[in-house]
C-alpha cells in the first residue's frame, strides 16, 4: 500500500515563507503536506512531474465579493483559475447575514449599484428561500455548499446594523441606543464564535462613491464612529479576529478629512488590538500624483512603530474598467452623477441630455473621486460604438483629445457620444493603478502591504481584478525583476494567511494543508493579457468581464486537484475556514506533543 496519496516530484518548490527556493519532492496525505524532500514516485498512488515548473502555496485573496457568486460558482472565478485556494467574503460590510425573510430581496439589491451584481443572477442563483437567518446559520450554510476553494467570512456590518436598528434607522446613521449596541456586540460575539474572522464596513460618508441601489449611502457610510469603536472593542476582548475597512485612499483628489481619517483607522487599531486591513492603497501615474504611494507606506510605517498592525490592502494589478453609462456608478461620490446614473436606461437618457443636469455634472467634477477609479474623466478613451457607425471616428481618442477638437467640456463628449449611442458606447479608463513597474514594486515591495484588491466576484460588468495574483507574479516578478519570486508568494500567500490569523496556512510545511500551485512561470499569463473577454456564464443568461489563466498546470485545494492545464475537474474540496476551529486544532496538536 502507498505510503502517499500523491507525490509532487522534482519541482522547484518557494515555501511562501521567503525562504529560498530550493529542488525536491512534495508528498501529500489525507489533504496535507506529508513531507519535503527527496521522495520516491513508487510511495505514492499518483505522480505529479513538475520538473521545470514551480511548486508554491496557493494564493489567498483576502479581498473578495463572492458571497452570492459561491452558489452557482464553487470555484469562485476569476480568482480559482489564477491559482487562488483561499477567498475572504463579507467584505466592505456586504453581505447575506443576519437576514429575516423580510430583509432578503433589499440585502440583494444592495448588491445590485455597490458592487455591480445583477439582481436576477443573485435570484436565480440563490433564491429567495433561504436556509438561514442568524449569522451561525449562515456559517452552516456556507458549510454545505460545495466549494472549489476555502472561505472565510467576515461579519458584514451592513446587514447587521439592518437587522437590529431597522433599515430606516440603519441608513439614517443614527446613534444606536444603549440596548441596540448591546445586541449588535453580542451578535458579533456569537458569529465569531461560529468561526467568523472579525468584521468589515466601508466608510465613505453620506456621498458614497459606493451607494446603495436607490443612490443612498450604505449604513456603515454614515454610522457614528462611536458604535464602529463598540464593536473594535469586541475584538480587543477576545483577542482574535481583523477588521476590513475601505476608507478614503491616501492623497486621493475628492476625498476629504483624510486626517481625520486615518486617525480614526489609528484609533480602531489600538482599541481592537488585532490587524486592520486599509483599503486602498494605490500608486499613481497622474501628474502630480506619482508620489502619493509613498505618503500610504509613511502612514503605514509610522503605525506599525506605534504597535499598530495596519496593513495596507493594495491595488497592484493593471487592469482598466471598461464601461458603458449602461452599467456605471463609480461617480456617486458626486450627488449629481449619482442622481443622472439612476433608473431605466430611457430615464438615464433623459436626465443625462439634460443640460441643467449636466450643468451640476460638470459643476461637481472636483467631487468624483477619480483615483482608484482609472483617473480624470479627459483620460477615457471611446473604445466602441456598437451599432452606431456614425460614432465610430471617436474610437480610441481619449474625452479631452475629442473635446479639444469640438470645443467641449470632456463631460459633455463623454455624455453626447454616450446618449446617441444608446448608453451602450463603451469606454476604458486609464489603470487604476501605475503602469510603472518600479513604483508599484516600491508599494508591493513594503512590509506592512498586501497586495490585492481584488474584489473578486464584483463590478462583473467592468472589471477583472482577480487576476492579480497572475499580474503580480509576471509582471513584477518575472518581467521587472522588482520582486523575487520568493517576495512575490510571501505576499500573495503567507502574509495575508497569517494576517487573518489563519497561522496553519499560506506556506508549504509539513502537516500544512496542500493548497498548492505548480506553475510554469515561462508561460503563465492572463488570457486576454490586456481586454476582457465577455462570458455569458452567470444565472439568468447575464454577462460578465473575464480573463482566463494560462501556464497554471495543477491548482490543489487540501491535496485534490481542482484545475489541471486549466480545465476543471469540479472536485470541490475546499472547506470553510472557521477561527475556532483552527485554535481548537492547534491546541489539540499542543496538547498532543506535551
Amino acid at each position: 500500500m502507498s505510503q502517499y496519496d500523491t507525490v509532487i516530484k522534482s519541482g522547484t518548490i518557494i515555501d511562501g515563507t521567503g525562504l529560498p527556493r530550493i529542488l525536491g519532492d512534495v508528498a501529500i496525505r489525507n489533504g496535507r503536506v506529508a513531507k519535503i524532500g527527496r521522495i520516491e514516485a513508487s510511495e505514492a498512488n499518483e505522480v505529479i512531474d513538475a520538473e521545470g515548473l514551480i511548486v508554491a502555496p496557493g494564493f489567498v485573496d483576502l479581498h473578495t465579493h463572492y458571497d452570492a457568486q459561491i452558489h452557482w460558482d464553487p470555484y469562485c472565478t476569476i480568482s480559482g483559475w489564477h491559482g487562488v485556494t483561499s477567498v475572504a467574503i463579507g467584505n466592505c460590510g456586504f453581505g447575506f447575514a443576519p437576514a429575516r425573510p423580510d430583509i432578503r430581496e433589499r440585502l440583494l439589491k444592495m448588491m445590485t449599484r455597490t458592487e455591480q451584481i445583477p439582481y436576477e443572477t443573485m435570484v436565480a442563483g440563490m433564491g429567495l428561500d433561504w436556509d438561514w437567518e442568524s449569522m451561525p446559520q449562515w456559517m452552516d450554510h456556507l458549510d454545505r455548499q460545495p466549494k472549489g476553494v476555502n472561505l472565510l467570512s467576515y461579519v458584514p456590518l451592513n446587514p447587521l446594523l439592518v437587522h437590529v436598528m431597522g433599515l430606516e434607522g440603519a441608513k439614517e446613521g443614527r446613534r444606536a441606543t444603549a440596548s441596540e449596541l448591546i445586541e449588535m456586540t453580542r451578535l458579533i460575539h456569537e458569529a465569531m464564535d461560529a468561526g467568523m474572522m472579525g468584521w468589515s464596513c466601508q466608510r465613505f460618508g453620506k456621498n458614497s462613491m459606493q451607494a446603495d441601489f436607490d443612490g443612498t449611502p450604505m449604513p456603515t457610510d454614515v454610522m457614528p464612529d462611536e458604535t464602529l469603536l463598540a464593536f473594535a472593542d469586541v475584538l480587543g476582548e477576545r483577542g482574535e479576529g481583523f477588521i476590513e475597512i475601505l476608507n478614503s485612499t491616501i492623497g486621493t483628489p475628492g476625498s476629504t478629512n483624510q486626517g481625520k481619517d486615518t486617525a480614526f483607522v489609528e484609533e480602531l487599531a489600538r482599541r481592537a488590538g488585532r490587524p486592520v486591513l486599509f483599503n486602498a492603497i494605490i500608486a499613481s501615474d497622474v501628474p502630480g500624483l506619482e508620489r502619493m504611494h509613498q505618503k500610504s507606506l509613511r502612514w503605514l510605517d509610522r503605525c506599525f512603530d506605534q504597535g499598530l498592525q495596519i496593513y495596507g490592502q493594495a491595488v497592484t494589478v493593471r487592469a482598466p474598467y471598461q464601461f458603458t453609462l449602461e452599467h456605471w456608478n463609480m461617480y456617486d461620490s458626486s450627488p449629481a452623477w449619482n442622481f443622472a446614473t439612476q433608473g431605466s436606461i430611457e430615464e438615464r437618457i433623459v436626465k443625462l441630455s439634460d443640460p441643467e443636469i449636466r450643468k451640476q455634472m460638470i459643476d461637481e467634477e472636483d467631487t468624483l473621486v477619480t483615483m482608484g477609479v482609472g483617473g480624470p474623466i479627459e483620460g477615457l478613451t471611446v473604445q466602441e460604438t456598437p451599432g452606431h457607425p456614425e460614432l465610430e471616428k471617436y474610437v480610441g481618442r481619449t474625452l479631452g483629445e475629442i473635446a479639444t477638437a469640438e470645443d467641449k467640456h470632456p463631460i459633455d463628449v463623454m455624455l453626447d457620444i454616450g446618449v446617441a449611442g444608446g448608453l451602450k458606447v463603451l469606454y476604458r479608463t486609464s489603470e487604476l493603478s501605475s503602469t510603472d513597474p518600479k513604483k508599484v514594486g516600491e508599494l508591493a515591495r513594503n512590509q506592512h502591504v498586501i497586495p490585492g484588491v481584488s474584489d473578486g466576484g464584483a463590478h462583473t460588468k467592468f472589471f477583472t481584478g482577480g487576476s492579480f495574483t497572475t499580474d503580480l507574479i509576471t509582471w513584477l516578478a518575472r518581467d521587472n525583476k522588482e520582486l523575487t519570486l520568493e517576495q512575490a508568494h510571501y505576499r500573495l500567500s503567507y502574509l495575508p494567511a497569517q494576517a487573518a490569523g489563519f497561522h496553519d496556512r499560506g506556506f508549504l510545511r509539513v502537516g500544512a494543508p496542500a493548497d498548492i500551485i505548480v506553475y510554469d512561470l515561462a508561460k503563465l499569463r492572463r488570457v486576454p493579457e490586456i481586454d476582457y473577454e465577455v462570458a455569458r456564464d452567470f444565472p439568468a443568461n447575464e454577462w460578465r468581464r473575464i480573463q482566463r489563466a494560462e501556464g497554471y498546470r495543477w491548482i490543489m485545494v487540501n491535496g485534490v486537484v481542482t484545475f489541471k492545464d486549466g480545465v476543471c475537474t469540479n472536485a470541490t474540496p475546499g472547506q470553510l475556514l472557521r477561527l475556532n476551529q483552527w485554535k481548537s486544532d492547534a491546541e489539540s496538536r499542543l496538547a498532543s506533543a506535551g
